[in-house]
């Protein structure tokens, strides 16, 4: 997708999924985009007016040197740091106040955020958008204390997309139901919902034939947690994706 130019200037193109990332970067913000890639979600968040200054961090130095090349041509390299680092370990505590881990999976996330003290604070704004592997990530975050304060769905392409806005304090561990949608999801009415709630049934169903076949009694603890997961989400989509209307 190519720059477009609005008012005379060269505005960065993004796709859906970070736009709804940046949607809920609070104005002011001081971010870190972890695992930044191209850097265009930094760009685009100063280029709006929405942050005061990014932090672009990148393990790898391909798309670390790519995002330097992209603020710098679109006027935003003065008010962006890049740091080099696996995930948040170069980040240095009061030097942000917003974090997004998008387009990784969820474990990842979990991952560098476990290994990240100062994320654990009240006070630290939490927006992760996890490609796969959401289930672990809602699991994780309850278990440790962090709770979805608001979750999203967005439509990519063919894919959809939840963006979680977590913060610390007030989370508790999650029912296997609430692996896959949380109380803020449902009640958040998005149109999307309805065929969210269907498609993570649809995989449901098949996990618990597939280990129903394998008739392994090794997995007797997954299929029995698969079978739990299914009959609640089974349940919000009655409650919450046939009748959007439901508070």
């Amino acid at each position: 997708m190519p720059p477009f130019c609005l008012g005379g200037s060269m505005r960065i193109p993004i796709s859906g999924r970070l736009l709804c990332c940046a949607s809920l970067v609070e104005p002011g913000a001081r971010v870190v985009d972890v695992g930044c890639d191209h850097g265009y979600l930094g760009v685009y968040l100063l280029q709006e007016g929405i942050a005061a200054h990014v932090t672009a961090a990148d393990l790898r130095p391909k798309p670390l040197a790519r995002a330097r090349e992209n603020a710098a041509r679109f006027g935003t390299a003065g008010r962006m740091t890049f740091l080099a680092c696996d995930g948040l370990s170069g980040v240095r505590e009061g030097t942000a106040d917003t974090v997004i881990c998008a387009g990784m999976g969820g474990e990842t996330i979990a991952n560098i955020l476990a290994r990240c003290p100062w994320v654990f604070r009240e006070n630290c704004r939490l927006i992760l958008q996890p490609q796969a592997s959401g289930s672990e990530l809602r699991g994780w975050l309850g278990s440790n204390g962090f709770a979805i304060r608001e979750e999203r769905l967005v439509r990519d392409g063919r894919f959809l997309y939840n963006v979680l806005l977590v913060r610390h304090g007030g989370g508790v561990p999650v029912s296997p139901g609430g692996h896959y949608a949380s109380r803020a999801l449902l009640t958040s009415g998005s149109p999307l919902l309805p065929e969210y709630l269907s498609r993570v049934e649809r995989a449901l169903r098949e996990a618990e034939a597939g280990l129903e076949r394998a008739r392994d009694g090794e997995e007797a603890g997954r299929l029995a947690y698969y079978r739990a997961a299914l009959r609640e989400v089974t349940e919000m989509r009655r409650t919450y994706g046939d009748n959007r209307e439901n508070p």
